[in-house]
């Protein structure tokens, strides 16, 4: 069997805060409604035998409805409408040949971009290189005389402005544009400093290799150093220009759909719309494009790409003639589309207009459909979520004559037959198997076991059938019903699943619809696995072990409220003939946790979900010893022990429970003799005297909203509830008992005093 413990623990959800103290693994430990998530398991589906599948009934049961108005003629209007929606399929296709073509156009104009801002690249970048060749012309004229030098170099720089300053380095000659350096704030000796921390470039340069490089973050003004191979007397040499790039910058389309950019072999920026690009010395050494371009034998290309943020670029690139330079032209997809796009956003307001037209008509014709489907929906959800008597119910209409008429009465119906089953069985189990979250397997689990009966129950049957003859069987169901109604609510308050009832006697379970898959302990003891499921099992078999005793305790509460409510029916009806009553019971409670066998017991005609084994029958020899013990509430050695680290103060944990433990601190006072049970050896029981700090009011304020405290019985628990087992016993009214004189059945609760 396996389950969510969702399943069986509804009531849990309710009593969350009633183990929020307790340890738990972490957070994640609690599903919805405050539900432990155990540890993972195998999930197994509903697999029930052939002979429990019902077939469909094909006979003329008058119960059995008809259809009179097929909904299918409804649909038939309906999908005709809905044909609308092909306005959809037109504009997506109109929209995909428009882009098709608006990008074909886009690649066409990108690329005629590219070609010209390169080419004008190339023509100032030549025109620079033919005015170094003029100069080099006059200089040689003036036979090295300085001031003829002086004035060839005044001449040159007034013709070319941009230029920052020429460096021959076969003469180790500088010439400086005086009145930029001076304009721009740039020191004589800073050209100088460049070209020799350049002195590899112009190596290279004297090597025959012409080169551009980005010289902005240098001088702090757009720049570009051209490195130019030189040959004078036959001798390689090398020019070294610094030129600003001002003007050019302004040809690269800053802020336009198209950008471009110039590049060296490097993807250095050289040149770029928004200079602060060549200010910080940016590179594009991986954008894609110019990744191809680095890579491309070719001199000019054209890819489509997606940058690191996902978006679609059209990337061109072209190499310069001279250089190791490349002019690359970019534009964004999602600009140039963006026409397009808002031409397919106007087609589809339009188509959304016109269908919502057509909805409305839908809607005022279908109304009749949609909103009993919707309530049918809604009432499928929570049935299958356990909640058989929603109050969506009350909503539904089922007088139609169609399928949503048939589908409203059914649904009703179907309610009618899960409460029925409901009362029958089990709420959790029946929960579980509507979830399919229960198999018909058996399976062992370590749970806590309850069991109490009515002390003198026979005497009180025979109290009824003398008053009542023969309408006693009517009086006693009706007495009962009070007595166990009360009960069953402290039971499914703390999450505890009713397993039966036998006359008087209640059995009841913690933890068995949990998902509790022992597989862990076929692990190696080392296994750090194995540990951390059997911490996480451990927690919650301590959890179970509380909830069951904090169910006893408010039974405590609950059975003093029966009492004086009986004693008050009873006075009531004193002068009636036959007068009623009820009686003034007691009761004992027995609790024992360990392993059992938890599953389907049974046949296939009749099949009960309970647990077996010697765990459940030690459970019943404690409630049995209730009488000879004096006590109302007794707990195994097993439950002791899963309790008392954490909840009872005792030298297991230097009789001081934790902070966080304090809320459900348990009082208990050992049984002053030892038993033999059968199979187990010297045992001792524990008589349970209070949780102080149980809140009564907090408790039943969950089942009950309108809840209020008697205050006459509220000595039952809590903190003002008793402190030792005299007042216990005292409290109930049971007399103290005599342990050297008590004297139990060992045939029948297979325990014997042994002497201490």
């Amino acid at each position: 069997m396996n389950s969510k413990d969702s399943s069986s623990n509804e009531n849990l959800t309710d009593y969350g805060n009633f183990i929020k103290s307790s340890a738990r693994p972490s957070k994640s430990a609690y599903q919805k409604h405050s539900k432990p998530a155990v540890p993972p398991a195998a999930k197994e589906k509903i697999q029930p035998e052939k002979s429990f599948r019902s077939k469909p009934s094909k006979s003329s049961h008058p119960n059995n409805l008809k259809v009179k108005s097929p909904i299918g003629r409804k649909l038939i209007v309906i999908i005709s409408l809905v044909i609308i929606i092909a306005l959809g399929g037109v504009t997506y296709l109109v929209s995909y040949f428009t882009t098709q073509d608006v990008r074909i156009s886009a690649e066409e104009n990108n690329l005629v971009i590219n070609s010209r801002t390169a080419g004008d690249t190339e023509s100032r970048i030549e025109s620079i290189s033919s005015s170094i060749g003029m100069l080099l012309d006059l200089l040689k004229t003036t036979n090295n005389n300085e001031t003829e030098i002086k004035s060839v170099e005044a001449l040159f720089f007034d013709h070319n402005q941009d230029i920052m300053a020429v460096y021959f380095p076969s003469k180790d000659r500088i010439l400086l544009n005086t009145a930029f350096l001076i304009s721009h704030h740039i020191t004589p000796d800073t050209p100088t400093a460049y070209f020799t921390q350049e002195a590899d470039s112009i190596k290279k340069a004297c090597d025959g290799t012409f080169e551009l490089k980005n010289s902005s973050p240098f001088f702090n003004v757009p720049s570009m150093a051209i490195f130019e191979p030189l040959s004078v007397s036959g001798k390689n040499t090398a020019v070294c220009i610094l030129w600003n790039t001002e003007d050019l910058s302004e040809n690269f389309g800053n802020g336009s759909v198209n950008q471009s950019i110039l590049v060296n072999n490097d993807g250095d920026i050289l040149v770029h719309g928004d200079i602060s690009f060549m200010m910080d010395g940016s590179s594009e050494n991986n954008n894609p494009i110019v990744v191809e371009m680095q890579k491309s034998t070719q001199n000019n290309s054209q890819i489509t790409y997606k940058d690191e943020k996902q978006e679609e670029y059209i990337g061109a690139f072209r190499k310069l003639k001279i250089g190791n330079g490349a002019v690359i032209t970019t534009v964004k997809t999602a600009v140039i589309l963006e026409g397009v796009r808002t031409t397919t956003r106007r087609n589809l307001y339009i188509t959304v207009a016109i269908l919502f037209i057509a909805i409305m008509i839908i809607y005022l014709f279908s109304k009749t459909l949609s909103v009993p489907l919707r309530q049918l929906t809604a009432i499928v959800n929570e049935i299958n979520n356990g909640n058989f008597n929603t109050e969506l119910f009350s909503l539904l209409k089922d007088d139609g004559k169609d399928e949503i008429g048939v589908l409203a009465k059914s649904t009703k119906n179907e309610r009618e037959i899960l409460n029925t089953f409901t009362t029958l069985t089990n709420r959790g189990v029946t929960e579980a198997i509507i979830k399919k979250q229960i198999d018909f397997k058996p399976h062992l689990k370590d749970i806590t076991i309850f069991f109490s009966d009515i002390r003198g129950f026979t005497a009180i049957s025979d109290g009824f059938k003398n008053r009542f003859g023969g309408q006693s069987a009517g009086e006693i169901i009706n007495f009962l019903n009070d007595y166990m109604s009360r009960m069953v609510m402290c039971i499914q308050l703390t999450g505890g699943t009713v397993d039966k009832f036998e006359g008087d006697a209640i059995m009841a379970c913690w933890g068995v619809l949990r998902n509790d898959n022992m597989d862990w302990e076929e692990l190696p003891y080392s296994s750090p696995v194995r540990a951390q499921k059997q911490f996480i099992h451990d927690q919650y078999v301590c959890r179970d072990a509380l909830s069951a005793i904090t169910a006893c305790i408010a039974m405590r509460y609950a059975l003093m409220k029966y009492n004086k409510d009986a004693e008050a029916f009873t006075a009531a009806h004193a002068h009636n003939p036959k007068a009623q009553y009820k009686p003034h019971i007691k009761i004992g409670a027995g609790l024992n946790s360990g392993r059992a066998t938890v599953g389907f017991l049974g046949s296939k005609q009749k099949m009960e979900f309970t647990s077996i084994g010697d765990a459940v029958n030690f459970a019943s020899r404690a409630e049995s010893s209730n009488k000879p013990c004096g006590t109302d509430i007794l707990i195994t050695e097993d439950t002791y022990n899963l309790l008392a680290p954490k909840y009872i103060k005792c030298a297991k944990n230097n009789y001081r429970i934790a902070p966080e433990n304090r809320q459900n601190e348990v009082i208990v006072e050992q049984i002053p003799v030892e038993f033999d049970v059968k199979g187990k050896g010297k045992q001792h029981f524990y008589g349970v005297v209070n949780m102080p700090n149980f809140d009564i009011q907090a408790f039943f304020s969950r089942g009950d909203p309108k809840f209020q405290i008697d205050m006459d019985c509220a000595r039952a628990a809590g903190r003002t509830g008793p402190k030792t087992l005299s007042e216990v016993r005292k409290l109930l009214g049971i007399d103290e008992p005599d342990f050297m004189k008590v004297n139990l059945n060992a045939e029948e609760n297979k325990i014997q005093v042994a002497a201490n």
